[in-house]
Order: C-alpha cells, then structure tokens, then sequence
C-alpha cells in the first residue's frame, strides 16, 4: 500500500482516450466499498463522460477545475445529510478509495474540491454543479474526481526520513521510540 500512496500524484493532463467500461465499474466499486461511519453508506457518484457536461462543470470554480475541460471522465462524489450526518468524512474516504484504486490500475486522477468553493459569479461551486447536473436537492456535493489515462509524467513522492515532530505517543509532545 505504501508504494501506491508514493505513486499517486495529482493528474490534470489526460489522453484523448475514453476509460473502459470496466475500470469505472471497477472504480466505482471500490468507492463502494469505502468504510463509513457506523456502517451506513451515504454516498452516491455520477459519472460523467459527456464533452458538453464536463465543459460546463470546468467553470464550475475560479481556479483548479478548468482541466475538466480535457478530462475523459469525471466522478461527482455525493453525500446526503438525511443518512448520515458525517456525509463529508464519508464522501471523502470515498474519494480517496478511488484516487488510489485508480493509481493501482495506472489511471490518473484528480481531487477538485466543491464544497465551501464558489465560481467567477460568486455562486457556490457546489450550488452550480447541482444545477448544471439537476441533482435533488437532498444531496450535497462534496468533490469532483477527475480521471482519465495520464498524458502527463510526475515522479513518485520521496520517501523522506520519519517525520518524529507529528507523531507523538500516548501524551502530546511524547515522541516514539
């Protein structure tokens, strides 16, 4: 697992080539499967693989989405209230299962952040992405996962020496051994 964490870098270039059928299956699976709080699920993902949709969800934010404009393929990552009131830290665990499913099947990815974000009109990022994919207004909209086949080339993350000053044992200040 940790040479997955090392690989998985933040891809915002993408080939011009769809993604196949089963690996969305295969990543949507995964998202699934995702850990939530006291075991109740609430999350929901639409996909987007239509060029005119994901024009429009790129001006969804000021800075960071606009490579959705290029991106095969984007995973709305959704959360309601009414089923869990921890629906952020669910959506979240999600979104992470996915970006490291899709690391170890060799497909890029992207984390945009919706939630708390607002576009070039002042409008919430999450309020325009609701309108722009007519999503009920019980769920909320927590990120958008860009993914696709890496046109881009980013090295591993380094492993650095063991960052003893964030890790403390049973009292703060206390450092392992």
């Amino acid at each position: 697992m940790i040479g997955i964490l090392k690989k998985r870098r933040s891809i915002r270039k993408y080939k011009d080539e769809k993604i196949k059928p089963q690996e969305i299956k295969d990543l949507l699976q995964a998202a699934l499967l995702a850990p939530a709080s006291k075991g109740i699920s609430s999350n929901s993902f639409l996909v987007v693989d239509d060029r005119e949709i994901l024009d429009k969800l790129a001006l969804c934010k000021v800075h960071g989405a606009g490579f959705l404009a290029q991106t095969p393929l984007a995973v709305v990552v959704l959360g309601d209230p009414k089923i869990s009131d921890v629906w952020v830290e669910n959506s979240s665990i999600a979104a992470i299962i996915m970006h490291l499913t899709a690391a170890s099947m060799n497909i890029g990815s992207c984390w945009i952040q919706i939630r708390n974000r607002f576009n070039c009109d002042d409008v919430s990022s999450e309020n325009y992405v609701r309108e722009v994919l007519n999503i009920p207004d019980q769920y909320r909209v927590g990120v958008i996962i860009a993914v696709g086949y890496a046109d881009e080339q980013k090295t591993a993350h380094e492993e650095e020496p063991f960052p003893n000053d964030k890790v403390f044992l049973n009292i703060y200040g206390n450092k392992l051994p």
